[in-house]
């Protein structure tokens, strides 16, 4: 019998391809397995918080398990009841969303590339500070216990700034929106873990998928950072709390029987914010959402490399963060709460106002906006205030332990970016825009200032960062 040249070569390549299919592909799979699983076993001897096993499983199993999960199936039986569609026509529409929440956290790609290009980022970027460790609350908390990073959000820059500086306590899983539902940063986001929540164009059954994820992660101790104003702050100041996340881990906790929870607030500020323009133009036009774009990236990374190339780059001042003090879901609700969503939110943004570290550039802002109208007043006014702050425990930035130098320093930027005018006689005079740009940053330090408002709870020791 004599068969045709293509169809022998046709038999040997569907051999093969059965060959590979069936025992050279698991081999090589099991093989890379094995060796990323005794990785991530050294790289948790160093993190504080180890990787847990839920954050490794293969996204397809979390896909499968978060859709036959009880709650979720009643969902989709509810769903498929109330739009008058067949079960399997929602179940459908269930792992559409599933799949579009779980990620496919990499181990490689977070350690290996993201916090490498975080550190570089932030570094050339900012003085990048830590203003308030707070290293013996955090080493307190238990090992079992399942901890959420809760942040105020001033910039696209808080993600980068805190990925580096948490490193070696865990690797962080982020609540993103869907503006990075982009090529190419989708398939980063889900590499680092992060998962993505609709803001809009939701109903009932996404609502409960989206819930039994997060309420299995937390379950499950994975380390976990959000930001509950939803959004960049437009006005420069906290917001109020969206209370969506919040809502879902209260719903899947049960005292006593579930891990804790402890929430670590996480307070950010800076110099300047790469975003602050557009913000304020949101704010004033009234604008709720913001299109991502390469383009203006694109311009932006073009000027940055020929303002280092001729020698004129100047980085963006000084980055601080601080880490408050962290509240257990189990203490906080020991305590009667007419409504504990909302109690959290403001418990926790109050711990956030706290301890918002206070750089430069916004302490210049807030005694610019007070109608300090003279050079010399001002550096009298920033001394002053530096001093009263220091003695009421406001964590402060004073670079170089120098208050001349920090002084100079967040004037120097107001004058650098053409914002405000020093006359021969020292008279000061804010721009249009100048005004504008000096309320957004007052308003990230105006509730520590405000005689009406306390710093904190009780007195304690001054908190400087240089």
């Amino acid at each position: 019998m004599t068969l045709p040249l293509w169809l022998f070569l046709l038999i040997l390549l569907f051999a093969g391809v059965t060959f590979a299919s069936h025992f050279l592909f698991p081999s090589v799979r099991w093989y890379f397995r094995r060796r990323l699983e005794t990785a991530v076993a050294r790289l948790n001897e160093r993190l504080e918080r180890p990787i847990r096993p839920f954050k490794l499983a293969r996204r397809m199993d979390t896909v499968r398990r978060l859709i036959y999960d009880p709650e979720v199936a009643r969902a989709i039986a509810e769903h498929a009841q109330e739009n008058g569609v067949r079960e399997d026509v929602a179940f459908q529409k269930a792992e559409r969303y599933a799949r579009e929440i779980v990620p496919g956290f990499s181990a490689f790609t977070y350690f290996g590339f993201a916090i490498r290009a975080a550190r570089v980022l932030s570094q050339s970027l900012y003085r990048v500070r830590l203003a308030h460790p707070n290293d013996a609350a955090l080493a307190a908390i238990p090992e079992h216990a399942t901890v959420i990073f809760v942040m105020n959000h001033r910039s696209n820059m808080d993600y980068v700034l805190v990925t580096w500086l948490a490193a070696e306590r865990s690797a962080l899983a982020y609540a993103v929106g869907e503006w990075a539902r982009v090529w190419p940063l989708r398939q980063l986001v889900r590499a680092m873990g992060g998962y993505f929540i609709r803001r809009r164009h939701n109903n009932a059954l996404y609502r409960k998928v989206l819930a039994r994820y997060v309420q299995m992660a937390t379950e499950a101790g994975v380390t976990q950072a959000v930001f509950p104003e939803g959004g960049l702050s437009r006005t420069g100041g906290l917001g109020r709390p969206k209370l969506g996340l919040l809502s879902y881990l209260l719903d899947g906790f049960e005292p006593g029987t579930s891990r804790d929870v402890v929430f670590v607030p996480v307070a950010l500020n800076y110099d300047r914010v790469m975003e602050d323009r557009n913000l304020i133009a949101a704010q004033e036009s009234g604008t709720r959402a913001f299109r991502f774009s390469l383009r203006p990236i694109w311009r932006y990374l073009r000027r940055q490399v020929w303002l280092r190339l001729t020698g004129r780059f100047h980085r963006y001042g000084y980055a601080a963060v601080s880490f408050g003090d962290p509240l257990s879901l189990t203490g906080f609700l020991d305590r009667a709460h007419e409504d504990p969503a909302r109690a959290l939110g403001i418990e926790l943004m109050e711990r956030i106002a706290r301890v918002m570290p206070v750089t430069p550039v916004p302490l210049i802002a807030h005694l610019l906006v007070q109608g300090v109208a003279t050079e010399g007043a001002l550096r009298e006014a920033a001394a002053a205030a530096i001093e009263d702050a220091l003695a009421r425990g406001v964590t402060l930035l004073v670079p170089r332990g120098d208050v001349a130098y920090t002084i100079e320093a967040g004037l120097r930027t107001f004058t650098e970016r053409r914002m405000l005018t020093v006359a021969p006689d020292g008279a000061l005079s804010l721009t249009e825009e100048g005004r504008r740009l000096a309320a957004f940053y007052a308003a990230s330090v105006a509730h520590l200032f405000d005689d009406t408002v306390e710093a904190a709870p009780e007195p304690r020791a001054a908190r400087v960062a240089t």
